[in-house]
């Protein structure tokens, strides 16, 4: 009866700590060069094992996440050592001076990957960003407990940007590197600083800061990403929380991604979209000008409450510890 009673206290107990659980990020690199990827926990959250390695053509590397983490992840391009022996990147670069992040955020323009895991309602929000810019194609696969992705239309939806944009990037948001060609794409907000393109100022709620000529040159090539502050409602995507890890592709075949449609090249195709949570706020996106993540996750989808409160926590512990020392944790033989 005893290891009977305490099983049953055991997964009643497991069913308190969600949080303890944790999600599987693997990150892999499709480009033909090599990726450094950066990784940033927003405030509030664990740091992760790491926050910055290289990705070599065809490599994957898995990193383990908290069940309740927020953060961000993308791909630095350009990078190397100086003479002196400090690392920089000619994208993307998030100013350490090393490959490992260390709390540094991205420099725009910057294609960014974003997660809430375990937020509101149970679910786990996630997209990719091109609020700050654009410097490389990169998709978010959900990888469902079978190894499969989850259909459109049933949540667990892939987004992302499967275009080169560096190409047709206009001139007076281009970036170029030493050899002329384009190495990223700047946003308006980037590259004007108005508060219409900023959402700032008068332009800081949904209803008064509208897409502009510049954020549909993003959102016509990548309808799934976030083009600017207030793009939510056909941008941020779900997945129940602890049903699926999570695949993050830099330069991701159209083949392997066929539901990333764009209309770069002058035919036009929306996919269908998942319900998503149109409440979802994403001020100062545009503003964090590669600080990290300037803002608290106050929104919708950054809710914790999924968390047992301190309280819990120590009723819990307590009633643990009473219910071993009295039971000796397995009955006599």
């Amino acid at each position: 009866m005893a290891a009977r009673s305490l099983l049953t206290f055991l997964l009643f107990l497991s069913s308190l700590f969600p949080a303890a659980l944790s999600t599987t990020f693997t990150l892999t690199n499709s480009c033909a060069y090599t990726v450094w990827p950066g990784l940033l926990s927003s405030a509030g959250t664990p740091t992760l094992d790491t926050t910055g390695f290289a990705l070599a053509p065809g490599e994957s590397r898995a990193v383990e996440a908290p069940s309740a983490w927020s953060g961000r992840l993308w791909a630095r391009t350009g990078c190397g050592y100086d003479s002196n022996g400090r690392f920089s990147c000619g994208t993307c670069d998030c100013g350490s001076g090393a490959m490992e992040c260390s709390g540094g955020g991205a420099a725009p323009p910057c294609s960014l990957a974003e997660f809430t895991l375990a937020g509101s309602g149970g679910n786990d929000f996630y997209d990719v960003s091109l609020v700050d810019g654009y410097n490389i194609a990169m998709a978010v696969l959900p990888q469902l407990a079978d190894g499969a992705a989850a259909a459109d239309g049933a949540g667990c939806a892939a987004t992302g940007c499967s275009a080169d944009l560096n190409g047709p990037c206009p001139a007076d948001l281009r970036v170029s590197g030493p050899d002329g060609a384009g190495i990223a794409c700047k946003s308006a907000c980037e590259a004007f600083g108005k508060p219409e393109d900023c959402c700032s100022g008068d332009f800081g709620t949904p209803a008064a800061c509208r897409p502009s000529a510049s954020s549909m040159f993003f959102k016509n090539a990548c309808p799934r990403a976030y083009s600017y502050a207030y793009d939510d409602a056909t941008s941020t995507f779900t997945c129940a929380s602890g049903t699926a890890s999570y695949l993050l592709v830099f330069c991701p075949t159209t083949t392997a991604i066929a539901s990333l449609k764009s209309t770069v090249s002058g035919t036009s195709s929306s996919p269908a979209l998942p319900a998503v949570n149109n409440t979802v706020s994403n001020l100062g996106r545009s503003r964090d000008s590669g600080s990290g993540w300037p803002y608290a996750p106050s929104s919708s989808h950054a809710s914790m409450s999924s968390a047992p409160s301190p309280i819990a926590l120590a009723v819990v512990t307590a009633f643990t510890w009473d219910f071993i020392t009295r039971r000796h944790w397995l009955p006599p033989s």
